[in-house]
């Protein structure tokens, strides 16, 4: 018999489906607007220094709202939050599939933004009150990192398909019926089974945090677009950074913070934030480059260039779900992130490595080693992110999660697109500039994307050194369910003194 705050095994598992299926909704979003942005950009007629805006806006609101998102989890309910926060992100898609303009477009996606904010921390959230022994929830969370960390390339494949067959606005269009699937089963399967925080919103820190947030992520954007040094880059940075110092100060002040400092107090829950921070920031890139790659370099089609994902996707896959459950289960696991982090970094080099003549085994070769590194690295590094925590947070310290990788994405964005650039730039430059051959303009990219990716190499293995040192919790224990009234929301047993 089920306890209390127990579902039956079975409406756990269809449950974990339909939280599974909101996620990939959201991934989906972001990978299938990048291969539609062309082509809305030219049905809508907006300009090249506009058309960030349609990824930005996106990310400004996600990444802004995500604290405040997994709080109101907490006080509302985690359910009803999932199912709002669905409903909210069906409609967003379906005014941006009519979008008669640029503005109608931007607010779509701004909106989509806000609601995703809700989502993800509560996503997170059911699955770490549903999941309480050590076995199941590695299973859980590897079928979850699988969802995550694959949908971008499945969203390649998706949109590619879409715009080249139907028209872009079906890239937003899709999502509509994805969410209703995820509200009808989610509405009979999902349980939320946690305590409620009573506390008043903070709202001193929603809007420190929110913008504080804002700031950084736009200083990334306006550094792609405008440079480093550039006044509006060098002024977000700033303000957000003081905003965020604010806000930290707030929080150690208030009686009912929106972030307790004791979310990130925890060493384990602080391995897995700045780690997965850190390793999001050469994925994101990465995928960025590699899409260039194929269309630029290699001229390959929209639909051809995202199932040149399909290793990658895969093997990440495969990660999450059998390398990086079937470990989490058996050892502690540091080794598990330290070594799937590693395993990545030598997939980046092999990526630096490549030129424009490479072989598509040779590209295909080190995708999978990227993918089957991150894929086993993220499952355990999802479920620490709530290692601990009480029950009355675990939706602020799985939102801390999510903005890890909102953060680390668009600082990927950034910064490796900028460093390829600027490369690329200085080498055409010391060979015939923009007059130059085909062949030496595509070997001047070539040489950009072997700087980002050595970069990026040094992210990684700055996630494994970061693992390494912090994360310190044990091998799980294989205790029977608790039959108490108290949720034991541990991914993996108290760290050993």
């Amino acid at each position: 018999m089920p306890t209390p705050h127990t579902a039956p095994d079975s409406q756990r598992w269809k449950a974990l489906l339909f939280i599974s299926i909101a996620q990939l909704m959201v991934v989906l979003d972001g990978a299938v607007m990048n291969i539609a942005l062309p082509s809305a950009q030219q049905a809508l007629h907006f300009t090249d220094g506009s058309r960030q805006w349609v990824v930005t806006a996106y990310g400004l609101t996600f990444g802004g709202l995500l604290l405040v998102g997994g709080r109101i989890g907490d006080m509302v309910g985690r359910k009803r939050v999932f199912l709002i926060a669905l409903a909210g992100f069906a409609i967003a898609s379906a005014i941006g599939g009519l979008a008669a303009n640029a503005e109608m477009l931007l607010i779509a996606r701004a909106l989509q933004g806000a609601f995703a904010a809700l989502l993800a921390p509560a996503a997170l959230s059911l699955i770490s009150l549903s999941f309480t022994q050590p076995r199941e929830r590695a299973k859980a969370f590897g079928v979850f990192a699988a969802v995550s960390i694959a949908g971008g390339a499945v969203g390649l494949i998706t949109g590619g398909l879409l715009t080249q067959y139907l028209n872009w606005r079906f890239a937003m269009f899709i999502l509509v019926p994805i969410a209703v699937i995820g509200i009808l089963g989610a509405t009979a399967t999902v349980h939320d089974n946690g305590e409620r925080h009573r506390s008043r919103l903070d709202i001193p820190g929603v809007v420190l945090a929110s913008l504080g947030l804002v700031g950084l992520v736009y200083g990334f954007s306006a550094a792609e677009s405008h440079g480093w040094l550039a006044g509006p880059t060098i002024g977000s940075f700033v303000v957000g950074a003081l905003l965020l110092t604010a806000f930290v100060v707030v929080q150690s002040r208030v009686t009912a913070p929106l972030l307790p400092l004791r979310v990130l107090s925890e060493r384990n829950r602080a391995a897995a934030y700045l780690s997965v921070g850190l390793a999001i920031v050469s994925m994101f890139g990465m995928f960025l480059l590699l899409s260039y790659y194929f269309q630029q370099v290699k001229g390959w089609s929209p639909v051809m260039a995202g199932l040149a994902f399909m290793p990658m996707a895969v093997l990440q896959a495969l990660g999450a779900t059998q390398v990086g459950a079937r470990l989490a289960h058996r050892i502690a696991p540091r080794p598990i992130m330290v070594g799937g982090y590693l395993v990545s970094a030598a997939g980046l080099v092999l990526l630096a490595l490549l030129d424009a003549d490479s072989s598509f085994l040779e590209i295909a070769i080190a995708e999978a080693v990227v993918g089957i590194g991150i894929g086993t690295a993220f499952m355990p590094a999802m479920s620490i992110s709530t290692h601990g925590v009480d029950a009355t947070d675990v939706g602020v310290a799985s939102a801390m999660i999510s903005s890890s990788q909102q953060v680390g994405g668009s600082i990927g964005v950034a910064l490796l697109n900028t460093v390829a650039t600027s490369t690329a730039t200085s080498y055409l430059v010391t060979h015939g500039g923009t007059a130059a051959p085909v062949h030496v303009q595509n070997q001047a990219l070539m040489h950009g994307y072997s700087a980002a990716y050595w970069l990026a190499t040094i992210f990684v293995v700055a996630a494994a050194v970061v693992s390494a040192i912090l994360v310190n919790a044990g091998a799980p224990e294989h205790l029977p369910t608790p039959a108490s009234d108290d949720v034991t929301l541990d991914a993996v047993p108290l760290p050993a003194h």
